[in-house]
């Protein structure tokens, strides 16, 4: 039986922060959950990681156990926070993985603070040009040709207003047939465990202003068509590792791209064969050799 302890920390900024760790050996590994999400959805991977690593999961704030004292206006935000969490718990020298929005944060967390990660693993990720949100069409899909500019659209939309409305009277059904059209590919949680994730997204306390910064972000050296980068990508400098599944409908392989054009030689991209948004679920076997792998230093090309 794997011990995963739940914890909390208090940050100078008043937020207190939950995470999840395994321990294990002296090498350290900090998750950084996606949207919709929390720590609690890194429990296949904390429970089957070689016990050579010591896994740390953060609860971003507004999500699963953290605080959402005060609203979030940036991915800085979320980024800031980790710093914070890090240097409260004397967390260094770690590899850094994120997923989705968390590969967002991770990005922004490695561009502003050198020294902190040693390794950036990136699954299925948000662009260096972040993700653009875009209105719900009569159709139901994203027009493409009308792309969101404020927190107040993004909140009044008909996606945000669905999901949210999902939360709000706990209709697992929906949340749960969203996630089997978009995110599950080709494997399905065990149903003890996708209740409790069912259960953990409807903690989230930010839908609409995650939706937003993740439509502002930008460290790239060229406009998103919505705001202009700010080249912070120069800034980040460790090995990384971009994954996505080859079914993700959820990042787009324009998005991906995008991470492997701005990030160049620096990067690697590998990627899932039968997997979609959720390779955690997909292909967990070969996430994880992966990540051990590349946390270990070794050649993940060959």
């Amino acid at each position: 039986m794997v011990n995963i302890l739940l914890k909390r920390v208090s940050l100078p900024n008043g937020e207190e922060i939950a995470y999840r760790e395994r321990e294990g050996g002296d090498d350290k590994v900090l998750l950084v959950h996606g949207n919709m999400t929390s720590s609690e959805h890194w429990d296949v991977v904390m429970e089957n990681m070689n016990d050579f690593f010591n896994v740390i999961a953060v609860d971003l704030r507004g999500f699963g156990n953290s605080s959402y004292h005060h609203p979030i206006e940036s991915i800085k935000d979320f980024s800031d926070d980790l710093k914070m969490f890090c240097d409260q718990i004397g967390l260094h020298d770690f590899a850094l993985a994120g997923w989705s929005l968390g590969g967002a944060v991770a990005q922004q967390f490695c561009a502003d603070n050198p020294g902190y990660a040693n390794r950036l693993f990136l699954l299925a990720s948000a662009s260096t040009r972040g993700y653009a949100y875009y209105a719900t069409g009569a159709n139901g899909f994203p027009d493409t040709s009308n792309r969101l500019t404020s927190l107040d659209e993004v909140r009044k939309d008909g996606k945000t207003k669905l999901v949210q409305g999902a939360y709000d009277t706990k209709n697992y059904d929906l949340l749960r047939q969203t996630w089997d059209m978009l995110i599950y590919r080709n494997e399905k949680p065990d149903p003890a465990r996708y209740e409790k994730y069912l259960a953990d997204m409807t903690t989230q306390r930010n839908l609409a202003e995650t939706y937003h910064v993740l439509n502002l972000f930008n460290i790239s050296n060229v406009s998103n068509g919505l705001v202009d980068g700010n080249g912070k990508v120069e800034h980040i400098t460790i090995p990384i590792l971009i994954t996505r599944g080859d079914e993700d409908l959820v990042v787009s392989r324009e998005m991906t791209n995008e991470l492997i054009a701005d990030y160049g030689d620096k990067a690697v991209y590998l990627e899932f064969s039968g997997a979609g948004h959720s390779p955690l679920i997909d292909n967990l076997e070969k996430l994880l050799i992966m990540m051990e792998d590349f946390f270990n230093g070794k050649d993940v090309r060959k």
